[in-house]
């Protein structure tokens, strides 16, 4: 290969430098971008508005011209993003992830992205730019939907069931944003990151370690931001280092998108793209994305110069070389065309959209048992709010919808007022609807018609939430009155979290009539909602539940099905109390501010059933561990209320008296039950003293001797059992013997 068609199999070109405005190819632009080949093509379904079949036709072209008209007939690596569902036309879209978390089941992912999977497979896709596996803990960061919310544990095993549903059919999955993104200063996307090693290590590395370790994710993607002042995209402690030395990683590393070029104009630590570029690559960046602009010709001056060695190109060439290989590129790079929109709008995929959702629902509060509405008691229901009827409002930024709003979308979505006026019609009771105020905008006067419905009503459900979007806007337009502006998703982060605009004034108001109240939360957001969980009987957060969110929430609402959620994120009381994340050192969990506790208003892992859930004691198979032994931690549950419902139970550790301040306690196992009335289970979990172990004063990772505890219970306030144990000696973990992940397993106790 020549230098030149090296450098090329590092690069990408998108969907927009090749396609004319009619989504045929430009012949000259093809000529131009793919005369050396390429190493990535860039969003062609997506990016370009292609419906399936076009999109395969189009890929299908642009790697036969690769495989025909370049002298070495490489083909391209294309890829797409698929956060909730494939983010082109026709993909399916499911709950926002921050909303799958809710779960708390890696088995309901794994099936979400085994859907995704074919969709993708079906135009061509090779390469997914997802998941996300970012810890949020500022929850002012618009991207926390994104999320699988503020715990390592979570975080890792939901990404897990992520990885093993995307690679299993040959799209290799994506881990991002390598690392800490979540943790910018301000709560600002892209913003500088200032954290111990310590920190570093068991919360933002953890999960890529994890997922790396036991899911053989194929692909990670660098962070924008820069850790204590070396920007991710050119840290070779991280990307080559840590990565590849201590995990033993030998799959691509991408960038985000731009995030070379930043080095020099955001970051300002590269004098010109072509120094730029010579970082990324010498750091151990393998391919740069959305399309070539510090590598290419930058790269081949760069090796001519003498300023990057021809070798450490051609590491990163073989790495991508690899991937085309192992993706079975060089075999055969095209897809059929005529079955390309086969996956696309099925009856199950609708199917495992509508059964996300309801599993997503988490209920906060239910007092006085208002929800489940039994409809065929009601004469009238009483909708207001501005998440009710909105199917877009259903999605999160990646989402294609959201993500591209100016695009005329042909929805096959279920809204909120859509699934409770067809229980309408059907029990026979009547659905009035007033919007009352839009998401963002201050105009209270529609607010007197959702009153009226409100005051005419047997209850009244009020609709209220945050717009996802990636935000375009500017800074002027942002701050104008405009009835909808973004409040979450990439680049839309906030310094209130409160509800947007009048929208609790809207619940005050309609509050004030008496008609017993339920309020549902469609957002991708936790927000501060203190006064609403203390006056209003009901309390139901949906997230952003996707393209059929409607159903899943009328399904909870009118006791179809037993919410089983569980809150992945604390929610706050006040955005001046942050941070509440549940893992905080005794010392910040303890502090109070004048005016406020440190408590949060709902804990992580908080969530309500329609049924009572009873517990026995939690008992250990030793009380005494070896450094690197293994234990047994079992508690029998049983339904005690009179529905069928899920319990989601949650193991917690906390070391008693270690040499270092650590976290007032860590989630290390978790399992969401399902059990019917009277229905007796024992969930047995089986742990490795690896998992107790941390970063020592010389970092390194060891199990420490000393006492621990074992928490067992329905959220991180609401422990119902715990035992005690010790840890004989302390000894360092080594390399390859390190365990992730609590193994469990469920009986029904007779």
């Amino acid at each position: 290969m020549t230098v030149e068609e090296k450098v090329a199999q590092l690069g990408s070109v998108n969907a927009n430098k090749l396609l004319n405005g009619d989504a045929t190819h430009d012949r000259e632009a093809m000529e131009e971008h793919l005369e050396h080949g390429v190493g990535h093509l860039t969003r062609l379904g997506g990016e370009g508005s292609l419906p399936p079949r076009k999109a395969a036709k189009r890929t299908n072209e642009l790697q036969a011209f690769l495989r025909d008209e370049t002298r070495l007939g490489i083909p391209a690596i294309p890829h797409e993003e698929c956060l909730s569902g494939y983010m082109g036309p026709g993909g399916t879209t499911f709950p926002q992830m921050i909303g799958v978390a809710s779960t708390w089941s890696p088995s309901l992912v794994e099936e979400i992205t085994a859907t995704i999977r074919r969709q993708l497979a079906a135009i061509g896709t090779k390469h997914a730019l997802s998941p996300v596996l970012d810890v949020a803990r500022d929850p002012r960061w618009g991207r926390v939907e994104e999320t699988f919310g503020e715990d390592p544990y979570l975080i890792a095993a939901m990404a897990c069931g992520y990885v093993n549903g995307l690679q299993g059919d040959g799209i290799s999955a994506t881990l991002k944003h390598f690392a800490g993104h979540g943790a910018g200063e301000g709560g600002k996307n892209r913003s500088s990151v200032n954290v111990g090693r310590r920190e570093l290590w068991e919360t933002h590395l953890f999960p890529f370690e994890a997922v790396i370790k036991t899911a053989d994710a194929e692909s990670v993607m660098n962070a924008y931001h820069d850790i204590d002042g070396i920007p991710c995209a050119s840290d070779e402690w991280l990307l080559t280092d840590v990565l590849r030395g201590k995990w033993g990683f030998d799959g691509t590393v991408v960038s985000d998108y731009y995030s070379v070029e930043y080095l020099r104009s955001e970051h300002g630590v590269a004098v010109s793209e072509q120094a730029a570029g010579v970082m990324a690559v010498e750091a151990g960046l393998d391919v740069e994305l959305p399309y070539t602009d510090c590598y290419g010709e930058h790269l081949v001056n760069a090796v001519e110069d003498g300023d990057v060695a021809e070798a450490t190109v051609d590491t990163a060439v073989r790495r991508v070389l690899r991937a085309k290989v192992k993706k079975g590129l060089l075999d055969d790079p095209t897809v059929d065309v005529d079955a390309a929109a086969d996956p696309f709008k099925t009856e199950n995929a609708r199917t495992l959209t509508i059964r996300a959702a309801r599993e997503s629902m988490t209920l906060l509060k239910n007092e006085g048992d208002v929800l489940p509405f039994d409809g065929g008691t009601l004469d009238a229901v009483a909708i207001v709010g501005p998440k009710a009827d909105n199917a877009q409002e259903l999605m999160g930024d990646y989402a294609y919808p959201a993500h591209y709003p100016t695009e005329e979308v042909n929805l096959d979505a279920t809204t909120p007022l859509d699934a409770i006026q067809a229980r309408g019609e059907k029990a026979g009771f009547d659905v009035r609807y007033e919007q009352g105020c839009t998401t963002t905008g201050s105009s209270t006067d529609n607010f007197d018609s959702a009153v009226e419905a409100a005051e005419a009503a047997d209850v009244a459900i009020a609709f209220v939430g945050a717009r996802s979007a990636v935000d375009f806007t500017d800074l002027d337009e942002k701050q104008a009155d405009l009835p909808s502006v973004p409040t979450s998703g990439e680049g839309c982060d906030v310094v209130d979290l409160g509800l947007p605009g009048v929208q609790q004034e809207l619940v005050e108001r309609v509050h004030k009539t008496g008609t017993p109240l339920a309020v549902v939360v469609v957002s991708g957001k936790p927000h501060s909602l203190e006064w609403i969980a203390e006056e209003a009987p009901a309390l139901l957060y949906a997230w952003l539940p996707g393209e059929h969110g409607g159903e899943g929430i009328a399904e909870v609402m009118f006791g179809e099905h037993n919410p089983g959620g569980r809150l992945p994120v604390s929610l706050p009381r006040s955005v001046g109390q942050l941070p509440v994340y549940y893992n905080r050192k005794p010392n910040t969990a303890n502090e109070e501010h004048v005016y406020m506790g440190s408590e949060p208003l709902y804990p992580f892992g908080h969530g309500l059933s329609y049924t009572d859930f009873e517990y026995g004691d939690l008992s250990l198979s030793t009380n005494a561990l070896a450094p690197a032994g293994r234990m047994s931690a079992e508690v029998v549950i049983r339904n005690a209320g009179n529905r069928d419902g899920h319990e989601v139970v949650q193991l917690y550790a906390s070391a008693e008296a270690p040499s270092q301040a650590r976290p007032v306690q860590e989630l290390i196992g978790f399992e969401r039950v399902s059990l019917d009335t009277g229905e007796s289970k024992r969930v047995t979990f089986e742990i490795d003293a690896s998992q107790l172990a941390f970063h020592d004063r010389d970092m390194n990772l060891a199990v420490e001797e000393g006492p621990y505890e074992l928490r067992v219970g329905r959220s991180a306030s609401d422990i119902v059992s715990t035992a005690a144990f010790d840890v004989t000696a302390t000894k360092e973990v080594p390399a390859a013997g390190r365990t992730y992940f609590t193994t469990t397993r469920v009986e029904i106790v007779e």
